[in-house]
């Protein structure tokens, strides 16, 4: 399984982004880590390791770039400016990483993966930006930032919330999108997903509410999960 560090230098960000990829071709998969987790967070944790056989054989290609949480939304900063840092983040990923890797697939699109609040940058990148996205996948899966915002709102807030904006979003390929929601009995995230999987159903927008058994919120559930799901590529 090859295994390949990048420091991938962001105009929008002003710095270097180090990227950790594994494997040569297949579906571009990008794993966006936990609260302040980095790049190698999915290594570390045996994230990557789960998938090694989907990875040797070419069937996804995996791509874990660092977050930027720390100086955006958990940063010492006034709210208005953490969510204008993660605009910034935004748009590295959409201008600058996503076109090198989004056409290794005849789809032109990718399939992004997030750990509990990693959860909120995979599926706020992915309901901004359906087209270029196939597949979601939240593993206990955060969807609402106001309590990063401390009272906070404008329209930078609403756009980057997806419990706020998606109820709203007309994008037709929403509509196309493989959307897994994946949380269980013990979650402490299980009454966002529920509420977010309401907000998807009354826009007859198609996805799976997985919910699993009692297990609690931690890395023996997603280890579980991501390989299921990433075997329904």
């Amino acid at each position: 399984m090859q295994e390949t560090l990048t420091n991938f230098y962001s105009h929008h960000l002003g710095h270097d982004v180090k990227i950790l990829t594994f494997g040569t071709h297949g579906q571009p998969l990008v794993i966006f880590p936990t609260t302040l987790g980095s790049y190698y967070e999915a290594k570390d944790r045996g994230m990557v390791e789960s998938l090694r056989w989907f990875i040797e054989r070419g069937f996804v290609q995996v791509f874990c770039p660092d977050s930027i949480n720390d100086a955006s939304w958990y940063g010492d900063i006034h709210p208005k400016f953490r969510v204008l840092r993660h605009i910034q983040y935004d748009k590295f990923l959409t201008e600058e990483f996503v076109p090198q890797i989004r056409n290794n697939t005849p789809s032109g699109r990718i399939a992004c993966c997030g750990i509990s609040f990693g959860g909120f940058s995979a599926s706020n990148f992915a309901f901004r930006h359906p087209e270029m996205v196939s597949h979601l996948f939240c593993l206990s899966g955060a969807f609402d930032i106001k309590s990063f915002m401390h009272g906070y709102y404008d329209d930078n807030v609403y756009f980057n919330n997806p419990v706020d904006f998606m109820p709203n979003a007309d994008h037709g390929d929403l509509w196309n999108m493989k959307i897994i929601l994946g949380t269980s009995n013990w979650d402490i995230c299980l009454d966002g997903n529920l509420k977010f999987s309401e907000i998807l159903r009354k826009k007859n927008i198609p996805h799976w509410l997985d919910v699993r058994g009692d297990i609690e919120h931690d890395w023996p559930l997603w280890l579980e999960m991501l390989p299921h799901y990433v075997s329904m590529l």
